[in-house]
């Protein structure tokens, strides 16, 4: 009964602090209470209790979310840790008898989004009572969620900025190809980066790390892009494409999601260089969470099969 009581009390007390999370992270009232699906009044009442629990403010309001005061700022990080710690504490006791449950929060990549059906349906086809989150972030997003305890892995590039505090397993290595739409390009004769250079390209911006990468291989080349325009999707990318007057870089994985469409046409380019290889990666912790001990298991046998 006593234990039951002190899990209990301790439960209460992770709720307020995922209240305190949700608020930080929406900075609203009203979106951190549609996020914890409970009322304002009742978030508002579990940060009220969490102050007085702590004898300190941890909100600056302002007949709204203000920010945190220094308080607040302070306790962020062990607010974080601790309620991932509770997370993984009762899946731990939960998959001990049954099956994995749970939300697995993924980030991706913009480049290795095609790479997601493959990678969700193995982890289904093995823990089929998921719930997977997947998110499009960029690899400098990825690595801070990853430390910030809001996400449990990342597909992302290893090799080029790599990411630091990680655990991680490759998947496959990134080619490039070049994108037109039907009849703007000579389709019998193979472009070369000096001819691509010339082009009007559209391309991710350089807050993408694909664009960054792609840079610096082409700068060892003594080349450099000049795009007319940038984005920071390849759906943005595709639709500029298909107007016919620009052209795009993009990773070969993209071509299958551009197979049997009759407007474009696709290029194989010269290798850069080796590649740049793409994989999942968990935060380096120990103990590591099941959620992050499934993805990583999971991965492993995909490499495996690859190189088999």
């Amino acid at each position: 009964m006593g234990h039951r009581f002190i899990l209990s009390a301790h439960k209460m007390q992770t709720r307020f602090l995922q209240y305190f999370l949700a608020l930080e992270r929406e900075g609203h009232f009203a979106r951190a209470a549609a996020a914890c699906h409970v009322s304002q009044p009742t978030l508002s009442a579990g940060i009220s209790a969490l102050e007085a629990q702590l004898g300190k403010r941890l909100i600056l309001r302002n007949r709204r979310y203000a920010g945190l005061t220094e308080e607040g700022r302070a306790i962020l990080p062990w607010a974080r840790q601790l309620v991932a710690a509770t997370d993984n504490l009762l899946q731990a006791a939960a998959v001990a008898t049954g099956p994995l449950q749970g939300e697995l929060r993924l980030g991706a990549i913009p480049a290795a989004m095609p790479a997601i059906g493959f990678l969700v349906e193995a982890l289904l086809e093995r823990h089929p009572a998921l719930n997977i989150s997947v998110r499009a972030l960029t690899s400098r997003q990825i690595e801070r969620e990853l430390a910030a305890f809001e996400l449990d892995a990342g597909l992302t590039y290893l090799d080029f900025e790599p990411p630091s505090h990680a655990l991680a397993v490759p998947l496959y290595v990134e080619r490039y190809m070049l994108v037109a739409a039907r009849g703007v390009l000579d389709e019998k004769r193979a472009p070369g980066w000096e001819d691509v250079a010339r082009l009007p390209l559209c391309l991710l911006h350089q807050g993408m790390q694909n664009r960054r990468i792609l840079d610096a291989r082409l700068g060892e080349r003594e080349l450099a892009l000049r795009p007319v325009v940038t984005a920071d999707s390849y759906v943005a990318l595709f639709a500029l494409v298909r107007q016919g007057r620009l052209c795009s870089i993009v990773p070969d994985s993209h071509a299958v999601l551009l197979d049997g469409l009759d407007w474009v046409r696709t290029f194989a380019l010269p290798e850069a260089d080796e590649g740049a290889r793409i994989g999942v990666i968990v935060s380096d912790r120990a103990p590591l969470g099941p959620l992050a001990q499934a993805v990583l298991a999971v991965a492993r046998d995909i490499s495996g099969r690859k190189r088999d």
